[in-house]
């Protein structure tokens, strides 16, 4: 199937054309502020090389504004083409990049020193010192794995710091492509907000 793919959860806006894992057409840009201005001409340019049969967005956790803006483009496009919609954190897609191996473990920053924290449970929003102790091995992907892999690895857990610090188009499709086939529970596009707004 062939999906549209919108992020803009953490430091980057990413749109994508994705079939059965291949990228066929991607446009990025880097930042953590003006998501609004920016994701809708990327959004422009992937339609202008196709048209999706689905959409898969991601949902968080991350930026307050840059979930907001990816998933409203994402539903205004999903009701003006009749598409289906589901919603990816950044945990799922972290991991689905990753491929099978030992659980993969999503710390991402919440730009207030704690750690979001994915496959541990719940997602929630955990300290650094509170890390929890994994049963086993885990690999840590995630702008804040650095952070985790060293603290777990000082307490002598078995932790593997991937290069995944974000995630991928490809990662993207691929979980939300496992949604839509029954193998992750479903999951609406509405945003995964683990804190709340932060305000100045």
């Amino acid at each position: 199937m062939r999906l549209l793919v919108l992020d803009a959860s953490l430091d980057r806006c990413l749109v994508a054309l994705v079939e059965d894992g291949r990228v066929l057409a991607e446009a990025q840009e880097p930042g953590a502020h003006g998501q609004p201005a920016r994701l809708p001409p990327l959004l422009e340019a992937v339609l202008a090389q196709g048209a999706p049969a689905g959409i898969a967005a991601c949902v968080g956790p991350g930026s307050f504004t840059g979930i907001r803006t990816a998933l409203a483009l994402a539903h205004g496009l999903a009701l003006a083409r009749a598409l289906p919609l589901c919603g990816v954190t950044v945990g799922e897609a972290l991991q689905a990049e990753a491929g099978p191996g030992w659980p993969v473990w999503s710390a991402t920053e919440n730009r207030r020193g704690a750690l979001f924290l994915e496959g541990a449970g719940p997602p929630r929003t955990v300290a650094e010192a509170a890390l929890p102790r994994p049963d086993g091995p885990v690999r840590l992907a995630g702008d804040g794995a650095p952070r985790a892999a060293a603290r777990l690895l000082a307490r002598g857990a078995t932790a593997m710091l991937t290069e995944l610090r974000r995630p991928s188009a490809r990662g993207l499709a691929l979980a939300g492509a496992a949604r839509r086939a029954g193998a992750l529970p479903p999951r609406a596009a509405e945003p995964l907000y683990l804190d709340p707004p932060a305000t100045t």
